[in-house]
């Protein structure tokens, strides 16, 4: 009979730890990264793109940023601004511009995408260029961005 009951009391402790408290670390896991501020960026910055794993430039831009997801707009050297379409989710800033004509590639149709966020007082971040009508492994350019914000 002892060992009956000692069996079932070693039972209900093994099976009791379902109710304890979840650890204070798994609190914060589930917690939402913070929220970018678009009217922290607002203001003209200046961009350079540089191929993935290299520090060589290869484009360069002025992006005019609001403080709403609206009115965003690139400049490319002697063009035309062109809109940027932005949403924010979490503290990153997601980009999408054209279709417009590659600076890289001339007579080709390029659409951006790209996505940014604050590293010590720049919006860093990479950028995707997907170059319309090529079938070739070229059609996709991945670009490192970053954005110092001018006085």
């Amino acid at each position: 009979m002892r060992v009956t009951h000692l069996s079932c009391a070693l039972l209900l402790i093994a099976c009791g730890g379902g109710d304890k408290a979840p650890a204070a670390d798994s609190a914060a896991a589930v917690m939402p990264a913070p929220t970018v501020n678009l009217a922290e960026v607002s203001g003209k910055w200046s961009m350079v793109n540089m191929a993935e794993g290299s520090d060589s430039v290869i484009v360069t831009a002025e992006m005019n940023a609001t403080g709403s997801s609206d009115g965003w707009t690139i400049t490319l050297s002697g063009r035309p601004p062109m809109p940027m379409r932005i949403s924010v989710s979490g503290d990153s800033i997601m980009s999408e511009t054209g279709p417009y004509e590659s600076v890289l590639r001339k007579g080709v149709q390029v659409t951006t995408n790209g996505a940014m966020r604050m590293v010590d007082g720049k919006l860093v971040g990479t950028t995707v260029a997907h170059y319309s009508g090529v079938t070739t492994a070229d059609s996709v350019l991945r670009m490192r961005t970053v954005n110092t914000r001018m006085p």
